[in-house]
């Protein structure tokens, strides 16, 4: 833990020095204790500060400097850390205007020039100050800062990213918090304010920084460790971990490339508890975490945030382009790359998006909206998870389903927990139209499906699970896709009993290879599969197995 810093400023080398010193022989065991040559130097020193999230307890000033006297200096420092005991440091001549500080700017107490001996004059008033000072300062919070605001969706995709790759870090709402905006204000002197604005522990400030520039940042992003492997799987979902597991484990040089964050869409589900093994339900992003320390210690380089930009052949060779220009060779490819979001297509979407209009459970915002209204739109399992989770915070959660309930594609004992839940409602035969709202969510016009007509539902967020389309503009020409733009694996490629084109081996594809040899496809963006989480981590170790026949083959 940083020590709390001790701030004397003063134009007076000699004096400035004294001070210093003294200060040193008793506090310098708890306290960082900081000179300041002037006003302005001082001021810029609590800046940096403010930066690296040190706190500062106490200034000691004195009154007589030219440019900016003591009273100024504090005038402007208390703007930035309020909670700093303050001391005038004065000649006799000066007490008029300490008399005035104690009224104006609350001063704490005024010191007469000489204070010898300090073992009188000066250490019990400061002891004093410091005992105030710690008995009502809250404790220091050392780690990531991320300062913005709830409407600004460049904010909510760091966050969500530090949530989901669970790095704790401390929000600061600017539109809420004067000391967050003061900090803001400090850092972003002289450019364009640009937000976010994360505050590093290591006093590095950074501006609405992309996600590949914070993962290096903070330590989770390194390249490649090696130019060939046995098997290289794309994309960190439930399938991919797995095979990430397995092949590992089974002593395949293995490598995982993820664009943004392990979990895949499972990562972002609030509880899942239908999963063997957790009585008790598990987070998504949990699950995520073990799979991935579980992955590491079998020996699986895990590469994220890092974006495949191309896949080609090379005889049998598979190469792997990634976004920062490095590739990867291997024997063997599993497609575990899983679906995204579909959008809603409704006017006002784009314009929210990120800013009250959440594409899945976006745990890093619920809390923002407690007490408030939400809309849940979908009536599968995830949407489900999600507003059972919501609705720990909101007033009230209503569920849009276009269905005639949730039956036909829910859990029964996800169906029960809402049915319990005394502040979630399920509207059936929904439809959403538009959004209304400029910098955030006011209301959702709700169609209904049976009778045609519109009502404005108030509601303060929506997060919406409503399926999704596949993960697959990589291979789009590469390998074979059904009409959904799904992967066709297995037996799906062999149609009356001719093999894919351009397939050469004397066998058919296995059961989950692709159309190209040694490609294999596992988790939802397979063609016809049952999308559940066990079902892919199923079909990530099973891919293994059938990675090893291929390499027996070649």
């Amino acid at each position: 833990m940083a020590k709390p810093v001790i701030m004397t400023v003063d134009d007076e080398p000699q004096v400035l020095n004294a001070i210093a010193r003294d200060l040193q022989a008793r506090y310098r065991g708890d306290y960082r204790v900081v000179k300041a040559s002037s006003g302005q130097e001082g001021l810029d020193a609590v800046a940096e500060y403010l930066k690296r999230g040190t706190p500062v307890a106490l200034f000691i000033v004195d009154q007589r400097m030219p440019g900016m006297t003591g009273t100024e200096f504090l005038e402007q420092a208390l703007k930035l850390v309020p909670e700093a005991k303050r001391v005038l440091l004065t000649a006799y001549a000066d007490t008029n205007a300490a008399i005035t500080s104690i009224n104006a700017l609350d001063l704490d107490y005024y010191l007469l020039k000489p204070w010898d001996p300090p073992e009188e004059r000066l250490y019990p008033v400061i002891d004093d100050l410091l005992d105030d000072w710690r008995a009502s300062s809250p404790p220091v919070y050392e780690g990531i800062r991320v300062a913005g605001t709830l409407w600004s969706p460049t904010t909510h995709a760091v966050k969500d990213f530090l949530a989901r790759s669970q790095i704790p870090y401390q929000w600061l709402d600017i539109e809420k918090n004067e000391g967050a905006r003061e900090l803001v204000d400090a850092a972003t002197s002289g450019t364009t304010r640009k937000l976010p604005v994360v505050f590093l522990p290591d006093g590095t400030t950074l501006f609405c920084p992309d996600l590949h520039e914070l993962a290096e940042r903070i330590g989770l992003r390194a390249p490649a460790q090696q130019p060939f492997y046995d098997l290289v799987v794309v994309g960190a979902g439930p399938a991919g971990l797995a095979a990430a597991v397995y092949g590992a484990s089974e002593g395949l040089r293995t490598a995982v490339v993820e664009r943004e964050v392990p979990g895949g869409q499972a990562g972002t589900s609030s509880r899942i508890e239908n999963y063997l093994g957790f009585p008790n339900g598990i987070s998504g992003a949990d699950l995520a975490r073990r799979a991935v320390t579980q992955a590491k210690r079998l020996g699986a380089e895990i590469l994220s945030p890092q974006s495949v930009t191309g896949i080609r052949l090379e005889d049998s060779y598979k190469i792997v382009t990634l976004d920062d220009g490095s590739e990867l060779r291997c024997r063997a490819l599993v497609l575990a790359t899983g679906v995204s979001a579909r959008t809603l297509g409704v006017p006002g979407e784009e314009r929210l998006l990120g800013a009250s209009v959440y594409y899945g459970a976006a745990a890093s915002e619920a809390v923002a909206y407690s007490g408030c209204r939400v809309a849940v739109v979908g009536g599968a399992n995830s949407a489900g998870q999600g507003a059972m989770f919501l609705s720990r915070y909101a007033a009230e959660v209503t569920i849009l389903v276009r269905g005639d309930g949730l039956e036909s594609s829910m859990s029964r004992y996800l169906i029960d927990q809402i049915e319990a839940a005394p502040n979630i409602t399920v509207r059936p035969h929904s439809r959403v139209a538009a959004l209304t709202g400029e910098e955030h969510l006011e209301s959702v016009t709700v169609s209904d499906m049976s009778t045609g007509g519109e009502e404005e539902l108030p509601a303060d967020a929506m997060f919406v699970f409503i399926g999704a389309v596949p993960g697959t503009g990589l291979v789009r020409g590469l390998v074979d896709l059904d009409d959904h733009g799904f992967v066709l694996t297995g037996q799906d490629l062999v149609r009356d009993g001719r093999r894919p084109h351009g397939w050469t081996p004397k066998r058919d594809p296995f059961l989950q290879e692709a159309s190209v040899p040694g490609i294999f496809a596992a988790g939802d963006v397979r063609h016809d599969v049952m999308r559940r989480v066990a079902s892919a981590v199923g079909q990530g170790s099973v891919a293994v197995s059938l990675v090893h026949k291929y390499l027996e083959t070649v």
